[in-house]
């Protein structure tokens, strides 16, 4: 009998508990036999009307110290006290398992090594696409390609709000609060909204991708509080949509091109179609092409049902650590923003600017603004001749 501790009894954590009572049985079958069972469930709150009262405890050490307890499954959020934790849990042998993705981007180089040294596993497949299975693809059933580029939209909230943007005619502000109002977006959204989130996600995949630790402090970011109706009008007219996307190009040379940032997406690519809460990741491999993981990337039981799959593979590896790192990097792998090629879509304070662009595609204009689109050139030079004239956004080719 496999005994599991979790640390944190609220959206996530709830679900876990609920999918393993209710799917016990099938879990043992994919174990080899080996039934799991939840001896505590650690949170500082009182759950008077639970029906199993006697799994609760406010002591963590009461979980470090019961050598029964095999696998402690971290879904707290945030840094303190979930790095402590985990850490500690790691150092005492036992495996962990977490949706913690602002923990495994902040230290999972460090946890990972720990989970090594012990012969144990940290394994976090919820931490990036909920319910979406990516990590174990990208670790497993991609590993025999080189990962070239990865693509993603990689948060419900800002999609929803992208998605009523364009399907509604909504307003920032409004998509926001109806976001809010449904219990997409927290009362504070600046993580989403900012694209904080997808950022933390990203670098993560990248690390992956790459076998070295990409920082997400350095990966550069925007979010989505400056996209107007307008810019979701005329992007229609270039039969396109807009969506925050997270992506990540790796060169030949290993220096990776990675940003957060919106992106005006034509009609034709995949990632067009994924609407509302909705996640989506594509992957290209230099021997398998592009491969699209798709899905609800948050959400209690979708994030849950992926923290289930890792207590099973962990029970199923007790005292065998499963090769899932990614190593500090000697050197800086990050390539230089500036020097990406792209085209861009622009918002422009006048139309003298459009004459600027060799090539430009005019969009047409709309109180006082005028709209065009770029032919491919670097960045840094497209930002020089822009000169702060207008905003822009980068168009996913």
């Amino acid at each position: 009998m496999i005994k599991i501790a979790i640390l944190g009894f609220g959206v996530v954590g709830s679900g876990v508990y609920e999918i393993i009572r209710k799917n016990e049985k099938n879990i043992t079958k994919k174990t080899g036999g080996q039934q799991v069972d939840i001896k505590y469930i650690l949170d500082l709150r009182d759950f008077p009307d639970h029906e199993e009262q006697g799994l609760f405890t406010k002591s963590y050490d009461d979980i470090l110290h019961d050598p029964e307890v095999s696998i402690v499954v971290e879904v707290m959020g945030g840094l303190t006290p979930a790095y402590e934790y985990s850490k500690a849990a790691l150092a005492a042998g036992k495996n962990v398992i977490t949706s913690n993705k602002e923990l495994v981007a902040e230290h999972g180089t460090e946890l990972m090594a720990l989970a090594k040294e012990q012969n144990v596993n940290y394994l976090f497949e919820a931490s990036v696409g909920g319910g979406i299975p990516i990590i174990r693809p990208l670790n497993q059933c991609l590993a025999a390609n080189e990962i070239e580029e990865i693509y993603g939209i990689l948060n419900g909230t800002t999609n929803y709000i992208l998605t009523k943007m364009v399907t509604e005619g909504a307003d920032f502000a409004g998509a926001l609060s109806e976001a809010q109002r449904l219990g997409y977006a927290e009362r504070n959204p600046e993580a989403d909204v900012e694209g904080y989130d997808a950022c933390r996600k990203i670098a993560i995949l990248a690390s992956l991708a790459t076998g070295k630790y990409v920082n997400w402090r350095f990966v550069p970011t925007e979010g989505i509080t400056k996209i107007t109706r307008s810019d979701v009008a005329f992007a229609e007219k270039f039969d396109a949509v807009i969506k925050l996307i997270g992506f990540a190009k790796i060169a030949e040379d290993g220096m990776v091109n990675i940003r957060v940032c919106p992106m005006v997406i034509s009609k034709t690519h995949q990632l067009s179609d994924v609407n509302d809460v909705f996640n989506a990741i594509l992957v290209k491999g230099d021997s398998i092409g592009d491969v699209m993981f798709y899905g609800r990337g948050a959400g209690k039981l979708p994030t849950a049902s992926a923290v289930v799959a890792d207590i099973i593979d962990a029970a199923k590896h007790i005292h065998i650590n499963k090769f899932i790192t990614w190593k500090k990097s000697e050197k800086d792998i990050m390539a230089d923003p500036g020097a990406a090629v792209m085209r861009f879509f622009v918002r422009a304070d006048s139309e003298a600017v459009i004459k600027d662009f060799a090539g430009a595609e005019d969009l047409g204009h709309e109180g006082g603004e005028w709209f065009f689109v770029t032919d491919e050139m670097k960045e840094a030079d497209f930002v020089a001749a822009l000169d702060g004239r207008g905003s822009f956004i980068r168009v996913l080719s």
